[in-house]
């Protein structure tokens, strides 16, 4: 089962999606793990929200992997890299929409648990 959303940012609809697919695509694109990028991401979100600073760069940077995968899931006509992608926008209107993708993905794990725990399948056939 997949979960989209389209996020506006400066005006042009993003459509993103979150699948089952995504963390393999993510881990065989950027060597890392999705669920333990996507947790520090939140994590840091929330403890600089009420400090008024920044997330680290290395978090910025898994952010936006992210958020191009799951735009790029969604729509495969994008460009082919994050870097060409996020040419589209200006400094940071990217980052804006954190909360947004993070959310997505958080209701998506969250149908797919419920699915389990009713013993349906998580997908259809």
């Amino acid at each position: 089962m997949s979960m989209t959303k389209t996020i506006e940012i400066e005006g042009k609809q993003v459509e993103f999606k979150a699948s089952a697919a995504l963390p393999r695509i993510y881990r065989m694109k950027y060597g890392r793990d999705i669920f333990v990028d996507l947790d520090k991401a939140n994590r840091e979100m929330q403890a600089n929200r009420a400090e008024n600073s920044g997330i680290s760069v290395q978090t910025l940077e898994a952010f936006e992997d992210i958020a191009y995968l799951m735009a790029k899931h969604a729509d495969p006509s994008i460009p082919d890299t994050a870097e060409e992608w996020l040419e589209e926008f200006n400094v940071f209107s990217i980052y804006m929409v954190l909360e947004q993708i993070i959310d997505l993905w958080n209701l998506s794990e969250l149908t797919q648990a419920v699915a389990k725990k009713n013993g349906m399948p998580s997908t259809a056939k």
